[in-house]
């Protein structure tokens, strides 16, 4: 399976206000994808070891880069955290070995953290 490169989203969260200096209770536009970008990277952590993918950890760490690069205050930086810990935590429930679908979730998912992290750097990159 390919590797996405979602780091492109932290180059692309540098040029961008961090979520704290957005009105107070007014969410970021981007803010929403990011949430979703975050549910995802969870799932992958859990999926891709489970089904031999050889990037031990690189989901994990792919998001400690996202919050590290997008300053979050901690209220948003839990947000995501959370997210994140939702992902993982759905499909380790729903798959103990790596199935068929489990594959096909996996490569749905490459495919959705790649055009939400093009999108975002699209819309709101500087």
């Amino acid at each position: 399976m390919r590797r996405v490169p979602y780091l492109l989203l932290t180059f692309f969260l540098l040029g961008v206000a961090p979520l704290h200096a957005q009105a107070p209770r007014r969410a970021a536009a981007y803010e929403a994808d990011l949430i979703h970008l975050s549910e995802i990277l969870g799932a992958l952590h859990y999926l891709r070891p489970l089904c031999g993918g050889a990037e031990q950890g690189q989901w994990r760490v792919e998001m400690q880069t996202l919050i590290d690069a997008a300053a979050l205050p901690g209220d948003k930086r839990a947000l995501l955290v959370t997210s994140f810990n939702r992902g993982y935590n759905s499909y380790e429930q729903t798959y103990r070995t790596c199935t068929p679908a489990a594959r096909v979730a996996i490569q749905r998912f490459l495919d959705e953290g790649a055009r939400l992290s093009r999108d975002i750097a699209l819309r709101y990159g500087n």
